[in-house]
């Protein structure tokens, strides 16, 4: 069932992960001065001995883990993704990913969730810098239903996994009953020829609503949950890239090293089209409230479509085109 009121990935992320540990005494949660931040009030007091409260100290939260993982338990460590996937990236890449150690990194408030707290606390470049790293997931879920599916599936899962989400409630995008979830298989939220909306995390919701605005300018939008971004689903985007005239990428992250970084690696190398990436621009970040900062940078509904309007024009006016040897040459 949907959610009359929207509620926070990190929510359901913390009462799915104590049900399973519950269930399964060697889940560990590991935290970092956050509790609060995570939600896992809860989880401490129904799960004093398999809760870790670390303080500040996000470099020995995950050497800690990477310990409690080679004795065989299944550390989630839990705090802010700016700090999780900056501060103790060292140990993310030595003790955990190149060790191929069995822990669940989990980055919550990612993006610009704590918009008003400004630069220091946004995580605009974390997808970058960890899919640059070979061996570990990257995950990034859209809504509630779709967190619960991923925690169920990763307590179960080995293996280095990093996974970000928000902090403010988000809109639904599944229902509770119905939420395709594979590691590596995006999903296809909309049917659509005429240009590719490909988004991750909780910028699939604001696709989709740019997706239903178009659909009644007449415009028809393939849109695409991109919830893993590694490993990547290399032959949807190549789909995309086949059946549509274009592909707009949509993310909560600089534009450079990743969601849209990422398709167009595939797409340059496969089916070049005329590509656009949307997200927050190489600059000093505005500070404000995470709906705010959205809208400064058209990150919406309304100027996703409008966006999609104007680029479309442009490549029907043959700014972008390719010679009889099939060389792309150009781009708007």
């Amino acid at each position: 069932m949907a959610n009359t009121i929207p509620i926070p990935c990190r929510e359901a992320f913390s009462d799915t992960l104590l049900e399973c540990a519950e269930k399964d005494r060697n889940i560990i949660a590991v935290t970092t001065d956050s509790r609060g931040s995570v939600m896992l009030g809860s989880f401490a007091q129904e799960c004093p001995g398999q809760f870790v409260e670390m303080g500040i100290a996000e470099q020995n939260a995950i050497g800690i883990a990477a310990g409690l993982a080679a004795c065989g338990k299944k550390p989630f460590v839990c705090g802010p993704a700016c700090f999780l996937s900056a501060r103790s990236l060292e140990q993310m890449k030595v003790d955990v990913i190149y060790s191929n150690i069995n822990v669940k990194v989990i980055g919550v408030s990612g993006g610009i969730s704590y918009g008003p707290l400004g630069a220091t606390h946004h995580s605009l470049h974390d997808i970058a810098v960890l899919r640059s790293i070979p061996g570990v997931t990257i995950l990034l879920p859209c809504d509630v239903h779709q967190t619960r599916k991923m925690t169920e599936i990763l307590a179960k899962t080995e293996g280095p996994v990093y996974v970000r989400m928000g902090r403010v409630p988000v809109p639904d995008v599944y229902s509770g009953d119905k939420v395709p979830f594979q590691i590596g298989k995006a999903n296809l939220l909309m049917e659509g020829n005429d240009i590719s909306i490909i988004a991750a995390g909780e910028m699939v919701r604001i696709a989709l609503d740019a997706g239903l605005l178009l659909k009644g300018k007449g415009i028809h939008a393939r849109v695409i949950d991109m919830h893993t971004l590694k490993p990547l689903d290399v032959e949807t985007i190549r789909e995309a890239a086949a059946e549509t005239q274009a592909i707009i990428t949509v993310e909560e992250h600089n534009i450079h090293g990743g969601l849209g970084a990422a398709v167009a690696e595939v797409v340059v190398q496969s089916h070049p089209v005329p590509m656009k990436i949307l997200g927050i621009p190489d600059e000093p970040t505005v500070s404000g409230e995470p709906s705010e900062v959205f809208q400064y940078y058209g990150l919406t509904g309304e100027g996703i479509c409008q966006t999609v309007q104007n680029f479309l024009n442009g490549v029907e006016m043959t700014t972008c085109r390719k010679q009889s040897s099939g060389v792309f040459l150009s781009c708007p």
